[in-house]
């Protein structure tokens, strides 16, 4: 909900960048705060015939939308009324120069405690489209999450006709118990933890789980019309295929930026990924009712949720016969790798001048070469663990499984004062090199650290994430905070250096902030470090964050205040 809790000092700044900017420009420039109160709240809901209390924002499940144009500031007090701590992400925010907002628990903020409160300030740069806001801590983002929706600016249009109607579908997972101890048990067993008891669509699970038929998203439409569906993948842990029963959707933005439009009858969505689709209805009354599924994309060789989401996409108007068919959508096998890879080569970007540039560095300042993939960490002695041989199940990018500090690692940069929390040594290459897609080594063991990359403003970077074999192949949703990046090739099998970048594509790649490192494959981004601060990169699989699968880069400032973060706001919560 909106109120008016920004300092006169903030408004009145705002007001001034306005009309500075409406002198300037030969059209009136719409420029506008945005205020939003975020109360975390405690909600009884009830899911499966089982009713719990879970972790809300203003007592919303799914959480309320966020809404603003580019260029607007977005102000959004937070205030912690649960006994858990709290941090908000607002994934997909560029972030510029606002590092302090960006939210993740240790990484640039200590967390919000029990009782206060913290105003997240950013404005939003040249991005529009579909984004997601969750929590960034332990597994508290599955409740707590809720729709980014970026409009134009008001001169400005979409690259297609503008849509009837636009409708945000967000998909998550529901456990009958509460995920902060399935992960606190897995941690502390060393086993993998239970999967999810059902998945969800705007909350909902629908008919085809227990007790669900209640419970179900009907998505209303009319005939002739079109409509752009906000597609969100707020699951935990899981890829998920989507579809609608005899409908075809068009893709025209993926995680908020323009994409050529192409069609498909299935989507293909990781987590931490969003994706605007067209949907076009049928001319006439079709007198029938059509399913909406998703189900999940499974690679790993542990247990998954291996259940499928409905919902109902259902036409207004008179029913001539009063009987109404019902279509179910196909969707692939759990294990598609193939169909998975074809979709996402699908993607390019829109590269319109009108609407958004790809500006791929065409020149690498740094290279670096990271295996991603599980491994094992010793149990405590004396005691026998649940993972493989008596183990506890790790995660980690070149061999480091990375230890969360004490204090936020943003201000012990900022403050200068790294000695005992972290070190810049992250290694740019895997330490000890194999044959990472094939047999997997006998020793599985992963090192632990606080170790970070430390990058010059304005480095140009080229990243190789590597799956690996260890414990099995698997797709990983990695996720870079504070940066969109370039997908410029991806394939199968061991990254080869030399004939590999020979078919980059440096042209029109898509540019995203989430991407699926393919199961026992390879993906190449490159980006450009132009904001200063502390940037998180991880699994968007949660379990696997909480393994260790994540790392930190830091970007140094530039020459010119304008390239430099800015001093700590006076709420920043303590540690």
């Amino acid at each position: 909900m909106f109120t008016n809790v920004s300092s006169v000092a903030t408004t009145m700044a705002a007001l001034l960048f306005c009309l500075l900017v409406s002198s300037i420009l030969p059209e009136p420039a719409s420029c506008m705060t945005r205020h939003y109160t975020f109360n975390i709240v405690q909600k009884n809901v009830t899911r499966l015939c089982k009713t719990k209390s879970i972790i809300t924002v203003n007592g919303k499940f799914p959480g309320p939308k966020l809404i603003a144009r580019e260029g607007d500031q977005v102000l959004i007090k937070v205030v912690n009324n649960v006994t858990n701590n709290i941090t908000l992400h607002w994934h997909g925010i560029r972030q510029l120069r606002s590092g302090w907002s960006d939210g993740p628990a240790y990484v640039t903020q200590c967390p919000i405690q029990t009782g206060q409160n913290y105003t997240y300030n950013f404005t939003i740069t040249g991005q529009r489209g579909t984004l997601f806001w969750h929590a960034h801590i332990s597994w508290l983002r599955s409740t707590l999450h809720g729709p980014i929706i970026i409009l134009p600016k008001k001169s400005e249009t979409y690259p297609f006709r503008k849509p009837y109607k636009e409708v945000p579908i967000i998909f998550g997972e529901w456990w009958n118990a509460d995920p902060e101890a399935v992960i606190s048990q897995a941690l502390q067993t060393g086993g993998g933890p239970n999967v999810s008891d059902a998945y969800t669509i705007n909350g909902r699970p629908g008919p085809s789980y227990n007790c669900s038929s209640k419970d179900t998203f009907k998505l209303k439409v009319k005939p002739g019309k079109t409509y752009l569906l906000r597609l969100i993948n707020a699951a935990m842990n899981d890829e998920l295929f989507f579809s609608i029963a005899n409908h075809t959707l068009t893709i025209v933005e993926a995680d908020a930026v323009y994409v050529k439009p192409f069609s498909t009858s299935v989507v293909v969505i990781t987590p931490g990924q969003t994706t605007n689709v067209l949907l076009k209805t049928k001319s006439r009354h079709p007198n029938a009712t059509f399913i909406m599924a998703a189900q999940p994309y499974s690679t790993g060789q542990g247990t998954f949720d291996n259940s499928t989401v409905t919902a109902f996409l259902e036409y207004e108007g008179k029913n001539p016969s009063n009987k109404n068919a019902i279509f179910t959508p196909t969707l692939p096998q759990f294990n598609a790798t193939s169909f998975v890879a074809n979709f996402t080569k699908k993607f390019r970007s829109l590269n319109n001048p009108k609407y958004t540039i790809a500006n791929v560095p065409q020149k690498v300042d740094k290279q670096f070469f990271f295996t991603v993939g599980l491994g094992t960490a010793p149990c405590n002695q004396n005691s026998t663990c649940a993972g493989p041989n008596g183990t506890k199940f790790a995660a980690s990018v070149n061999n480091v499984s990375f230890a969360l500090p004490a204090t936020a690692l943003l201000q012990s940069h900022f403050s200068k004062n790294s000695n005992g929390i972290y070190t810049t040594d992250f290694p740019t290459n895997p330490q000890n090199p194999f044959n990472y897609t094939g047999t997997p080594p006998n020793n599985t063991l992963v090192s632990n650290g606080t170790r970070l990359v430390s990058l010059p403003f304005n480095t140009s970077v080229e990243l190789v994430l590597q799956d690996t074999s260890i414990l099995g192949a698997e797709s990983h949703p990695l996720h870079l905070h504070g940066f969109n990046f370039f997908i410029v090739g991806e394939g199968f099998g061991n990254y080869d250096p030399i004939n590999d970048p020979l078919n980059f594509n440096l042209v029109d790649p898509v540019e995203r902030n989430t991407v699926g490192v393919p199961s026992g494959g390879w993906v190449a981004i490159r980006f450009l470090a132009d904001n200063p601060g502390v940037w998180f990169m991880h699994c968007h699989f949660d379990v696997h964050t909480s393994w260790g699968l994540r790392m930190a880069w830091i970007v140094l400032n530039g020459p010119l205040p304008s390239q430099q973060l800015p001093p700590p706001p006076f709420d920043l919560p303590k540690c």
